[in-house]
């Protein structure tokens, strides 16, 4: 879909238009990387150390288009490069664990040494591409995550037209909505159409699909484990194959019948990408932005 009919689709489009964050920087002087860096970390006050932050490229790179994505794939980085993109904005890592360049005892640093030392090789071709294209990546992660009303959650909410007026609980990263009651089984086939934009053509259901259900909870990437918000006591769970454990969450589900709604990562939280995106354009008019729509994270074959 292109971008501008996208957003004249979206209900709520426009709140990407119309937000913006009282402690926000003035977004009138942004000319390089770090101006547009500084500019994201001002719109929300996140913890710190943060992974928000420039991971590879110079910051002082004076910006001539800026591309937003989820995730910076190297297709996507490459593809990028071809249309002129020579700063990104992305959600997630670059380098394969979740504090890129800096990281040191995650993901494949407790790998055995043939695993570690080819993730490793990877990482310094990747790094050296950039470098190469002078392409500049930022990070925007933490922000995007918890900022309200056009972020992650907010997007995928948005995402499968649940509107933040009907927002009925809330607590950090996650969500409830209040909908018409309806059986499980015919919300999750609303679900699973709705996603479908997302190149997501079916999701992965666990509990009694005939559960009354009138109110959904989601959350936040890989922050959406429904014992995390089970206290907000929504009816029906969304959460992402990156957190559930089948001996956990699943059989949990099937044993009770609690309904549990499985969908990707990527799924989860292209909308929220995409609403940054929307907000950056609005924001900084004079900044050409592009956003490379990706979604599902795998191919289905069936």
């Amino acid at each position: 879909m292109k971008r501008r009919n996208f957003l004249k689709s979206s209900a709520l489009a426009s709140l990407a238009f119309s937000t913006s964050p009282s402690m926000a920087l003035n977004s009138n002087n942004i000319v390089t990387a770090s101006d547009l860096q500084n500019y994201l970390r001002s719109l929300y006050m996140v913890r710190e150390p943060s992974v928000d932050r420039i991971i590879a490229g110079d910051p002082g790179t004076k910006i001539k288009k800026v591309g937003t994505a989820w995730m910076p794939y190297f297709s996507t980085l490459k593809n990028a490069v071809e249309k002129g993109v020579n700063v990104m904005v992305v959600h997630e890592p670059t380098f394969y664990t979740h504090w890129d360049l800096d990281g040191t005892n995650d993901d494949f640093y407790k790998a055995p040494e043939p695993a570690r030392s080819q993730y490793l090789e990877a990482v310094e071709q990747k790094k050296k591409w950039i470098v190469d294209n002078e392409l500049t990546i930022i990070r925007c992660h933490d922000v995007l995550d918890i900022i309200k009303d056009f972020g992650i959650p907010f997007g995928l909410g948005m995402a499968l037209g649940l509107k933040n007026e009907n927002i009925i609980l809330s607590k950090n990263y996650y969500n409830v909505y209040r909908i018409q009651e309806n059986k499980a089984s015919e919300i999750v086939e609303n679900i699973a159409v709705s996603l479908r934009e997302f190149s997501q053509p079916g999701v992965a259901f666990y509990g009694d699909p005939n559960r009354l259900v009138k109110s959904i909870g989601l959350g936040t990437g890989c922050i959406c484990d429904p014992l995390d918000y089970a206290e907000l006591e929504a009816d029906l769970h969304i959460a992402i194959d990156d957190t559930i454990r089948t001996w956990v969450h699943t059989t949990y589900a099937e044993d009770t019948g609690n309904p549990l709604v499985v969908i990707n990562h990527g799924t989860s939280e292209e909308m929220g990408v995409r609403l940054l995106n929307a907000f950056l354009s609005n924001n900084i008019p004079e900044i050409p932005f592009i956003h490379f729509n990706q979604g599902c994270s795998y191919k289905w074959i069936t």
